[in-house]
């Protein structure tokens, strides 16, 4: 989530919340887990470096893509998943940099692990009727710059573009879309509901990468995981407002207390699962 428009909301969050234990070893958990940290212990070069090379152990032809942009530069990754070269686009995203407080772990290299775990399951078994790419933004905390990169400057229209930013904990997949009759929210909702999770659906959601492809008029949607009892109190800071007590996400992103220890693989790892159902049942849904 940008920097810019959360660092005075989080400023009076002196509050550590607790940490949370590591999964079981040999889970899917764990190796979310495992992404996660090793993202979040690199450098903001180092943060690339590390996705790059899970890219490459997963065999996937993949790229780094240097851009400049409203006086910055910065380097996104794309990465082939699956799929015919004829089929139409679904790309996932996340963005992998950080701001300097804390080690942006939940923001967002629990964003970038959930792709990464994505692709893994799409590669393996691929979808029917689309083609699956994945991408990592750069500087999305300087305001989307990477993810408007890649939108402005010849970036491949996807017909349908799902963003992932913030997904370290929690009871409820918080989807933003515009279209709340959608059927991939239909998919989302039933997957959601199948692992016991909550979903709630709409476009009152923080900002982040896929605004810049809605603002050209492309097809998103974002994903994040968080308690259900927290949205109300983010869309209330991001509003302007001081509740007497923060949302746990509010207390934890910009701060020094964005580590691993505060994300929560096991529920990352079913929002995962909930995902990854609900995309292959929209993509079954898809007409041929």
């Amino acid at each position: 989530m940008p920097l810019a428009l959360t660092v005075a909301l989080v400023a009076g969050c002196a509050h550590a919340p607790a940490d949370i234990p590591p999964p079981a070893t040999g889970t899917a958990a764990e190796r979310w887990r495992d992404d996660v940290a090793a993202i979040s212990a690199a450098s903001p070069e180092g943060r690339r470096l590390a996705i790059e090379a899970r890219l490459t152990e997963g065999s996937f032809a993949w790229q780094a893509q240097p851009f400049t942009l409203d006086g910055e530069q910065g380097t996104n990754v794309l990465a082939r998943v699956a799929g015919d070269a004829e089929a139409p686009l679904l790309l996932l995203g996340a963005h992998y940099d950080r701001v300097d407080a804390g080690q942006g772990a939940t923001d967002n290299a629990s964003g970038s692990a959930v792709v990464l775990a994505l692709a893994e399951r799409f590669q393996a078994r691929p979808l029917r009727h689309y083609r699956v790419a994945i991408a990592f933004w750069d500087l999305e905390e300087r305001g989307l710059i990477g993810a408007r990169a890649y939108v402005e400057q010849g970036g491949e229209r996807p017909a349908q573009y799902v963003n992932f930013d913030v997904f370290g904990w929690g009871d409820t997949v918080w989807m933003m879309t515009r279209e709340p009759e959608d059927t991939l929210v239909d998919a989302t909702r039933a997957a959601s509901e199948a692992l016991g999770l909550g979903l709630s659906a709409g476009d009152a959601y923080p900002p982040t990468d896929h605004l810049a492809f809605i603002k050209s008029g492309w097809p998103a949607v974002s994903y994040s995981l968080v308690g259900a009892d927290e949205i109300k109190g983010i869309l209330a800071m991001y509003g302007g407002e001081h509740p007497p007590t923060p949302p746990r996400v509010m207390e934890v992103i910009h701060s020094e207390h964005d580590t691993v220890e505060k994300t929560d693989a096991v529920a990352a790892s079913r929002g995962v699962d909930a995902i990854e159902a609900a995309l292959r049942q929209w993509d079954a849904q898809a007409v041929p």
